[in-house]
Order: structure tokens, then C-alpha cells, then sequence
């Protein structure tokens, strides 16, 4: 708290010597920042690279990763993105980050039914078992988060970041923990741009972690 403080009023005096076209021009550079941020790290993308990871953990050669790779990419990524793409195209949704919470709503059962299916289709296949437990994981957020949107709106950009970091680091033990900055950085440009509180980027965050680690603790890897 004392930190916080003292950087202000180290600040304030900076602050109150800019003119409005510095400080609007600051502004603009931290929401072209938060964009960016919030474009990279989207959740079609997030899961499109874990999935790319553990395809290429769990294959024995190139045939049987580009199979597991789109096995698995095709229901959490590749499918609902050009779903939503479609939505956008015939405006059916107001903008591509489904602001209208009944957009939401009708949206997020879609996906449910694709994780699902992704989640049957990878257990038929014998895929590997981290890989079939992390579109699980991504199933029963989807769920809490269908339920959830009826009432509230919680960040499934700090969600989306959230999980793989924590399959990555079971995975990998310590060395992916400097990519855990990633998850402020990502709730930041979130509430920056408006598009979420303080309370929906943590729990995004908490529901991303929580749903990982039941399924990896349901199908035995914890």
C-alpha cells in the first residue's frame, strides 16, 4: 500500500505537467497495448497451442501427431472460432467478443456440445491421457462458464491463459513458471478495455486453474 503511494506521488507530479494530448496519447498507446494483448491471447489461440504441445508430447511419429493435433484443435479451437465467425458474419452476434450476455449464452452451449464431443473422440481414440483430461478440463469450464454467463460475465480470456499454464507446468515442472506473468498481463488489457472487472478476470483465472487440476487429479496424473 505504502508502495502504491509513494509511486503516485512520485507520478502525480508527471502526470499533472502533461497536457491533454499527452495524456490522451498515453491512453491510446495502453488500450493499443491491451488490444494486442487481448488478440494474442485469445482463447481459441491459447488452446490452439497447448493442443500443438501435447500432440507433439503424445505422438510417436509425424502422422500420428498431425492426427492428434487435429483431433484435439478441431473442438476447441478450429471449430468454435469459425462458429463464432460465422455468428459475426450473418450478425448474429454484435461483435466478436460476445458482449450481449444472451449472445453469450446461446454461444457457450455450442461450445459446450464441442468439447465434449472433443473430450468422447479423444477417449475412443486411446489418445494420450493428459491430452484427453486437459479437453475435459476445457469441457466442465465451459459448463461453469454457460451457467455462470446467465447471470454474470467472467473472463474466459484469463481463463483460456490460465489453463494451459498450469498443464504446461505439470508437464514440465518450473520452467514454464515465468510465463505465469502472462495471466496479470492478460487480466490487465481485459479490464483496460472495459471488457471485464477486477472480480470476473480473477475468477476466469480461479476456474481455469481449479478445472485443469480436478481432471488431472480425475484421471489419475496427480
Amino acid at each position: 500500500m505504502h508502495a502504491v503511494q509513494c509511486f503516485s506521488m512520485i507520478t502525480a507530479p508527471e502526470e499533472a505537467k502533461a497536457t491533454p494530448i499527452q495524456r490522451g496519447r498515453r491512453r491510446r498507446v495502453l488500450t493499443d497495448l491491451a488490444r494486442i494483448f487481448s488478440t494474442i491471447f485469445n482463447p481459441f489461440l491459447t488452446a490452439l497451442a497447448l493442443f500443438v504441445i501435447l500432440a507433439h508430447a503424445g505422438a510417436t511419429d509425424a502422422v500420428s501427431f498431425w492426427y492428434l493435433l487435429f483431433t484435439s484443435t478441431f473442438f476447441t479451437s478450429i471449430g468454435p472460432m469459425l462458429y463464432v465467425l460465422w455468428l459475426y458474419a450473418t450478425a448474429r452476434i454484435a461483435d466478436l467478443d460476445m458482449s450481449v450476455r444472451a449472445e453469450r449464452q446461446k454461444v457457450f452451449s455450442v461450445f459446450i456440445i464441442f468439447y465434449a464431443l472433443g473430450t468422447m473422440t479423444l477417449y475412443l481414440l486411446h489418445a494420450p491421457t493428459l491430452m484427453t483430461a486437459s479437453m475435459a478440463g476445457f469441457t466442465a469450464a465451459s459448463l461453469v462458464v454457460g451457467f455462470i454467463t446467465r447471470s454474470w460475465k467472467i473472463s474466459t480470456h484469463s481463463l483460456g491463459i490460465t489453463a494451459p499454464l498450469v498443464v504446461l507446468i505439470y508437464m514440465y515442472g518450473p520452467q514454464p513458471l515465468p510465463f505465469l506473468v502472462l495471466i496479470p498481463i492478460v487480466g490487465w488489457s481485459r479490464v483496460w478495455l472495459k471488457a471485464h472487472t477486477p472480480s470476473q478476470v480473477v475468477a476466469g483465472t480461479a476456474l481455469g486453474a481449479v478445472s485443469v487440476l480436478f481432471f488431472l487429479r480425475a484421471f489419475r496424473l496427480l
